[in-house]
């Protein structure tokens, strides 16, 4: 069983130890195969598909094996990884001599120097699904590990969720501020026009828009230089 495997407790804590607010995907995804790669017995290469609409590329490989054998499968747009991505499913090779639901591939493989492979699908986000491809010198290298791949994939997958929702999270924090810094410097150039104009609030937002529009700029830069403008006595 996965559970009594000497490496994966290691495995789950080094992806445990993911400080998101300190890192990206990429450095993520490059943790999750290599980790992989420390983890289940017999593993030479391993990658990461990640697959978007109808665009798939490898976010994150451990040698060069992996990549070429996984844009292969790009080009041909039929492979392995693809299917495991595409299904949620996994997709074990144990041998590419007799592989027959991708011959080409297989055949590839074998010259490249892979064995064997496991994919395992990859659910990321509702827009995003992907694979965890393991690649094996020796035929039968992954044939009793399974089911840790799959253990372990799942975790990586609960990794990449995590990361996602932190860049979210920090995406629209952003965003908020943004707004408020926008609505802040709005609403003094109001004031400003109010001021000037003797006129309500509304007559002035009409102000400020019109002249926006006119002048083809965005409402905030306008607020922006009649702020600054008032504090500093500039002309445009």
């Amino acid at each position: 069983m996965p559970q009594a495997h000497p490496d994966l407790a290691a495995a789950l804590i080094r992806l445990g130890r993911i400080k998101y607010q300190e890192v990206d995907l990429d450095v993520v995804l490059s943790t999750i195969a290599q980790v992989a790669k420390d983890t289940i017995p017999g593993t030479a290469e391993v990658s990461v598909t990640l697959v978007q609409g109808a665009e798939a590329y490898t976010a994150a490989y451990t040698g060069k094996l992996a990549l070429t054998l996984d844009q292969w499968q790009y080009e041909h747009g039929r492979g392995p990884c693809l299917d495991a991505a595409t299904t949620g499913a996994a997709m074990l090779v144990p041998n590419m001599t007799v592989e027959s639901r991708w011959p080409e591939w297989a055949g590839r493989a074998r010259v490249a120097g892979a064995a064997s492979s496991l994919s395992i699908g990859l659910p990321i986000q509702e827009a995003m699904v992907g694979a965890l491809n393991i690649y094996g010198a020796a035929p039968g290298a992954f044939d009793e590990h399974v089911e840790l791949a799959q253990t372990l994939a799942g975790y990586a997958a609960i990794a990449l969720a995590n990361v996602h929702l932190y860049e979210s999270t920090a995406t629209l924090a952003q965003q908020m501020q943004e707004a408020m810094q926008s609505r802040a410097v709005i609403e003094q150039a109001k004031g400003i026009i109010m001021g000037q104009r003797r006129c309500s609030a509304e007559e002035a937002f009409a102000i400020l828009a019109r002249v926006s529009q006119d002048s083809n700029r965005k409402l905030r830069e306008v607020a922006e230089s009649l702020v600054d403008r008032a504090v500093n006595g500039g002309r445009d």
